[in-house]
């Protein structure tokens, strides 16, 4: 079984430069598509609630219906570009949220310059207690800094599965990767933390280098970490303009020869498959 772990679809292409073809760049039957050519079995959709798509969550729910065993929604709970980011009142939107859609779970942007503080806060442990009592699942876009709140946060919701967004924001080109590398690695040390194998075009300092060999060694530092708690995800759409949604595949399946062919098998699929099921049990 193949699952993408991290993909998104929006009404209309959210992001400049202009497309030719708005309506369609970003469309939920694009990324139907890309799953069918390249074998995936499913996908959880990473709602964004971004530019002229503010109404994400509601478009994804409606467009699932049509596709049950291939789609699985991450809604868009108060991330930094939302008026309500950060502010008092946050279990409150998730528990609307997840009342009104049958999610998977949550997804949550935090601001780079954020210390996530809030994640230990009253409506932070409200927010989290919320999710972990519904075994919901956590999908957090963070950076390196943001690490050591987040350990903070698994250790009191040890049964919250929580999925860090591509590599927890981990660049060669920041000047303290050695030092952000640490901070992610640490965190492998709690089981209910988990990093998405995704997003070689952040990661690589030059975007559509592929296979990326000059990053793939901080792969390699979060594998023998990590191992088995990874979770493949291609970032399509957004990835085209750096590589192909099989590349995306390959440059993990093909050219990460250090990990284990068993390894392998739950970073494609078998792990996320695995919380899914916690998820819906």
């Amino acid at each position: 079984m193949i699952i993408d772990s991290h993909c998104h679809a929006w009404k209309i292409w959210p992001y400049m430069p202009q497309v030719p073809d708005p309506e369609n760049h970003g469309s939920i039957e694009l990324l139907l598509n890309k799953l069918t050519l390249n074998n995936v079995d499913l996908a959880t959709i990473v709602c964004a609630e971004i530019f002229n798509n503010f109404n994400n969550n509601s478009y994804i729910y409606e467009k699932i219906k049509y596709y049950p065993d291939k789609f699985l929604q991450l809604a868009d709970i108060d991330s930094m570009w939302s008026k309500t980011y950060h502010t008092s009142g946050a279990a409150n939107r998730l528990e609307k949220e997840m009342n009104k859609y049958n999610i998977l779970g949550f997804t949550h942007y935090v601001a780079k310059e954020d210390d996530a503080s809030w994640f230990n806060s009253s409506d932070g442990l409200d927010f989290f207690k919320l999710a972990s009592d519904n075994k919901l699942v956590a999908s957090l876009a963070l950076s390196p800094n943001h690490q050591k709140e987040l350990r903070k946060l698994a250790e009191r919701f040890p049964n919250l599965n929580i999925l860090c967004h591509h590599m927890s924001g981990l660049t060669a080109k920041n000047s303290d990767l050695k030092t952000n590398l640490i901070e992610v690695k640490e965190s492998s040390k709690l089981d209910n933390i988990h990093l998405k194998f995704s997003g070689f075009h952040y990661v690589d300092k030059i975007h559509w280098k592929y296979p990326y060999d000059d990053s793939r060694w901080i792969f390699e530092e979060c594998y023998n970490s990590y191992n088995k708690k990874m979770c493949w995800g291609s970032d399509f759409p957004v990835v085209q303009d750096s590589m192909t949604y099989k590349q995306t595949i390959e440059a993990l399946r093909k050219n990460c020869n250090f990990i284990d062919e068993n390894d392998m098998n739950y970073i494609l699929g078998k792990t996320l498959n695995k919380i899914i099921k916690t998820r819906f049990s």
